[in-house]
């Protein structure tokens, strides 16, 4: 139990004692007790003050006199504000439950008791590399579910791969155009690499042939639907879903390119999938789904042959289904894919990590699946998150600026070499393998830890080099104290060990400490209630902070007093598990030396 669960029934207990009035669990109120005041918790006394009769200052002298004993040592009193103080022996308690418990922050549930959460993120498409906005969809897709994970969910962490549609024929009509028969062998480039450069080829070749027409005189909007290039590019759609053999072929080749590509990036990245789904493959239900509907009457055909969803009576406007030349859209592929996942699993929740700009598309599609008879289709969550940019401005990938994840990644892991390079002195034992993994966790932790502590929902601007700073709200701060902690341990030798009846008079930043560590739970209930690594990361952040204001200002390994030793030590060691657990939450990895 926690301090809350422990005090309530003695708060009711009292009470009824003075008052005789009995009150109940709701009624109890607890919030942290601020600064400016001496306590540890303090006891809102007003949801009571009616049925004693007295004023709320006097209500809370009462029930604080009344609350005195082995776990509460002093109170005061601030109107109607009951603060208490609790003794020393029940945080030591505490730290020794913590330093002793396996899993210590996670919610225990047996497995059959367990819900079943599905988490879908990455949603890359085949025609180019993963960006910086998909660092920021992979790295909160993937801690959302350990997250939700050590609140106790079963959770299946799923991708949708975008692998079929006009975007995906653009980079193969130019790769056939202008490829000269260029692999990744050939060229030496990452397959999701070369394939986007033949996107961005491609819409090179397409505005110059717009440019064009437009000088022969036709309008700018005519030119972009008569353009050879495009012309083609649908044509080549038309044909895949026709299931054209060399079409097919082709796009075969160039996916499995990307693929290898892909499996690349979410390695070095730390994410990883339970389940894959693949458009080509749900597009077809989803198809059928809406022709479903089309023939009860809950969508309607136009002269020209497309298939739309009229929302007025949502307070929305019409949604294409199903385009002219019968050829699908993204819509449509959702709609199958939801019906496929809830048909291969038993789905309790379903959370979509993706960008803000899609909330539209996500409204329609929760609506357009209740509309066909699905019971899940109201139950959607849409997880919204902002846009990340850099210092130089937004990225744009179909002119080929894209800020390619892996050379982020890889300038992440050389600027924190680089860094590490003042530092050689301390680790003259260092081989160059060590050396390069560290920079890797440091390089990697910098730009998770940066991208996640800010509230996903916000817009956020991804300064690289502030991300890596070794002092501030950075994770190499974090890493860097995990490894200082590291350091002791190793120095000390035997793991520590000590009594809970070990009556230690703690120093006002001890007891900060273990009141941090209690926190954790808490903290990790906080992240999951409002799908944050935020809140996990600015724990971690705080825990960080209060260790190092412990270490100033107490020596451990050359204190005097041999209890007081063996209580830091301890206290060094939980400080150092739990942010390894928090930092693991984030997808981060803690060194043991830096």
């Amino acid at each position: 139990m926690n301090l809350e669960e422990i005090l309530i029934p003695k708060v009711q207990e009292a009470v009824k004692n003075l008052y005789g009035v009995e009150i109940t669990p709701a009624q109890v109120q607890f919030q942290k007790t601020r600064a400016e005041f001496e306590g540890d918790i303090t006891l809102v006394v007003f949801p009571f003050v009616k049925a004693a009769k007295k004023a709320p200052v006097q209500v809370a002298q009462e029930v604080g006199e009344a609350l005195v004993g082995e776990l509460v040592e002093q109170y005061n009193a601030v109107q109607g504000f009951l603060n208490l103080s609790i003794a020393q022996s029940y945080w030591l308690e505490q730290l020794q439950g913590i330093a002793a418990a396996d899993n210590y922050g996670q919610l225990s549930r047996g497995e059959e008791e367990k819900p079943l959460m599905m988490v879908e993120y990455s949603s890359p498409n085949t025609n180019k590399p993963l960006h910086l906005g998909h660092v920021r969809n992979n790295l909160l897709g993937y801690s959302i579910a350990k997250i939700q994970e050590a609140n106790g969910w079963n959770v299946v962490k799923t991708n949708i791969v975008n692998d079929r549609g006009i975007h995906i024929c653009k980079s193969m009509l130019a790769w056939q155009k202008f490829g000269n028969g260029e692999t990744p062998e050939t060229s030496g480039k990452k397959g999701d690499h070369l394939i986007g450069d033949y996107y961005v080829r491609f819409d090179k070749e397409y505005k110059a042939e717009i440019k064009e027409l437009m000088a022969g005189g036709m309008d700018e909007e005519t030119a972009k639907k008569e353009a050879p290039l495009i012309k083609e590019a649908q044509a080549m759609l038309v044909k895949w879903e026709q299931n054209d053999s060399e079409v097919r072929a082709l796009w075969q080749k160039m996916n499995e390119w990307v693929y290898a590509g892909f499996d690349e990036t979410y390695a070095q990245m730390g994410v990883g999938f339970d389940k894959i789904y693949y458009e080509s493959d749900t597009y077809l239900v989803g198809k059928g789904e809406v022709e479903r509907g089309l023939a009860k009457g809950d969508f309607y055909r136009r002269e020209d042959g497309s298939v739309w969803a009229d929302l007025a009576q949502n307070g929305l406007d019409e949604k294409l289904l199903l385009r002219a030349d019968g050829t699908s859209v993204y819509m449509t592929q959702d709609i199958g894919t939801a019906k496929l996942r809830f048909q291969d699993y038993p789905i309790n929740k379903m959370v979509y990590v993706v960008g803000n700009e899609q909330e539209y598309h996500f409204k329609v599609l929760s609506i357009l699946l209740d509309r066909l008879g699905f019971p899940f289709g109201k139950e959607l969550v849409h997880f919204s998150y902002g846009m990340v940019e850099l210092p130089n401005g937004k990225m744009k990938s179909r002119e080929g600026t894209v800020v390619d994840a892996d050379d982020l990644m890889a300038q992440m892991i050389a600027d924190a070499k680089e860094i590490s390079k003042d530092k050689v002195n301390t680790l003259p034992d260092i081989t160059e393998e060590e050396a390069n993994e560290i920079a890797r966790m440091v390089g990697l932790g910098a730009l998770k830890y940066f991208i996640l502590k800010v509230d996903p929902r916000k817009n956020m601007l991804f300064n690289p080099e502030e991300s890596i700073d070794f002092n501030g709200n950075t994770g190499p701060f974090i890493q860097y104290t995990y490894a200082r902690i590291q350091s002791v341990l190793r120095k000390a030798g035997e793991q520590p060990a000590v009594s809970p009846n070990n009556l230690i008079a703690l120093s006002p930043k001890e007891l900060s400490l273990i009141q941090r560590l209690v926190d954790y739970p808490a903290a990790v209930r906080q992240a999951g209630d409002e799908f944050s690594p935020a809140v996990i990361a600015n724990y971690a952040y705080a825990l960080a902070c209060d260790f190092n204001s412990f270490y100033h200002d107490h020596s451990i390994l050359n204190e005097a007093d041999a209890d007081k030793r063996v209580l830091r030590l301890l206290l060094s060691q939980t400080v150092a598990k739990v942010i390894k657990s928090a930092m693991a939450l984030l997808g981060i990895e803690v060194p043991n030396r830096m």
